[in-house]
């Protein structure tokens, strides 16, 4: 019997095959009975450009209903789905596909004649276009193939996806997720958060990452559920599409931007079951703010692109603000100090975790795989928090610096590495300062070398031209020196607590 997770997904789209899969913002809908043809022939379309199983798909595209029924078709086909954030810059795309190398790389129109010589250099088999609507590129070449009805025999362990996720070295890491990994942890939530019958999810999320393409879409799928499929967030939106959905997911800013608008109330939730947010901590005010405003008590879960959802607030139960609930059915979840030793109750060190939502380690670097699991197989997440006696977990930071703006992951040392090579700048220190909107916002503490003349306006410019934009500093300080222990390390504590109420933070 094949392990696929497509066989789960199938079973549900006959099941539910002329009920809409996805409402579009102009009105346009697509059933679950064309959802899994289009995967059908996108599989096919696969199948004829020689991917096979195991290969390597990249896609850096916006999202549209064709961008999820090509990542169903690389399930179907077995091969491997990587869907790259839209803000990353051609030099980050240059290192995605070379350390990845797969079989095809598909972007989007206005991008394909600068990806052309890098595919090229890179020994890429093949560059395809794909554009929001059906009627041109891939999605066409998909809709004028005939559909392929095989889906490739996987089992429980064969990769799905892989994500990349910054490294504190400033590498990035492949993260390969199993289709058990996706499977086990869907199968999870649905329960777990009470998906029933009629539920209708408003997705407005990116669809490149853990939390829009596989937390949301897979419980969606697996319940049957409408997906009313918003391009992105807008408040405007999200408020006349509430009225027909019954859970949101999403990030905290989704919430206070929500809660900014003096109009948004209780009315706008009157068929709202359940709001869900992760990607970065909320704020317990934000958190009081809403239930107040709405009557509705925000569920709030934590998860990695390491391992999907590890913990969450229960659905009957006790929501508390500030904490991030109980480790998921079936995932245990530990805390432990730097050596490894287990700590009590109420004691403060690294979250560990270990279940089937764990994945298989860093694509091509075993080394690094090694590091971050004990002996006994339980994965070092590096988030700092603890349990309380009743197993409930409060996050109280973030080891190794890591910085998270608007539910995406930021590590300073990628950063650091693009300012410490630009002309003139001696050293640099990258930290995350409070942050009313994204939760927290990226600041950048410069020394220039002796005598030289640093322009900031020159430096965002040179940092634009190398990063995504929301990797991009906010503020900019200009210093003689960094602070640092005896050891010569940074003290970035005291960076933190000297620019943490700065108006320009």
């Amino acid at each position: 019997m094949s392990d696929n997770l497509y066989d789960l997904f199938q079973a549900r789209f006959r099941q539910y095959r002329d009920k809409p899969a996805f409402i579009l913002t102009e009105g346009t809908s697509w059933s679950y009975g064309a959802l899994d043809d289009l995967a059908a022939r996108f599989a096919a379309l696969l199948g004829t450009h020689g991917v096979r199983p195991g290969d390597r798909v990249v896609m850096q595209v916006d999202k549209s209903v064709g961008a999820v029924a090509c990542y169903l078709a690389c399930l179907r086909v077995g091969a491997i789905i990587i869907p790259l954030n839209t803000a990353y810059t051609d030099a980050e795309v240059a290192y995605f596909l070379e350390d990845a190398a797969p079989r095809i790389f598909i972007c989007r129109p206005e991008k394909y004649a600068d990806f052309q010589p890098l595919v090229a250099r890179l020994g890429v088999a093949h560059l395809k276009i794909l554009g929001p609507e059906p009627g041109a590129h891939w999605w066409a070449d998909a809709l004028a193939t005939p559909p392929q009805e095989r889906i490739e025999p996987r089992s429980k362990d064969d990769l799905a996806a892989i994500l990349y996720t910054s490294g504190t070295t400033g590498k990035p890491k492949g993260a390969m997720l199993s289709h058990d990994n996706l499977a086990s942890n869907a199968l999870t939530l649905l329960d777990y958060w009470a998906f029933e019958e009629g539920d209708v999810l408003l997705h407005a999320l990116p669809i490149f990452h853990v939390h829009g393409l596989f937390v949301a879409l897979h419980t969606a799928f697996l319940n049957g559920s409408t997906v009313i499929f918003l391009e992105k967030f807008d408040v405007s939106l999200v408020r006349r599409h509430l009225k027909k959905a019954t859970i949101l997911m999403g990030v905290p800013t989704f919430y206070s931007r929500l809660l900014d608008d003096p109009g948004f109330g209780r009315a706008d939730c009157e068929g709202m079951r359940l709001f869900i947010s992760g990607s970065a901590p909320m704020t317990a005010q934000l958190h009081r703010a809403f239930e107040e405003r709405t009557g509705h008590c925000i569920l709030e879960r934590y998860g990695m692109t390491e391992t999907g959802m590890i913990t969450s607030n229960p659905y009957d139960g006790a929501r508390l603000a500030g904490t991030v609930g109980y480790a998921l059915p079936g995932i245990a979840v530990r805390i432990a100090d730097e050596a490894g030793t287990l700590l009590g109750a109420g004691e403060t060190g690294v979250v560990e975790v270990k279940g089937p939502n764990v994945f298989k380690g860093y694509w091509r670097m075993a080394e690094k795989t090694a590091e971050e699991f004990r002996a006994d197989g339980y994965f070092i997440t590096g988030d700092v928090g603890h349990l309380d006696e009743d197993g409930r977990l409060t996050l109280e930071g973030r080891a190794k610096d890591l910085i998270i703006s608007g539910g995406l992951n930021i590590y300073p040392k990628e950063i650091e590495a693009c300012l410490d090579a630009l002309p003139g700048v001696r050293e640099s220190a990258v930290i995350g300062l409070p942050d009313a909107d994204f939760g927290e916002a990226v600041a950048a503490v410069i020394v220039p070398e002796g005598g030289e003349e640093l322009s900031e306006e020159g430096v965002r410019a040179a940092v634009a031209e190398k990063l995504a934009r929301f990797k991009h500093p906010k503020v900019y300080y200009f210093v003689d020196e960094l602070p640092r222990n005896s050891m010569g390390k940074v003290q970035k504590n005291l960076l933190r607590q000297r620019y943490g109420t700065s108006p320009a933070a």
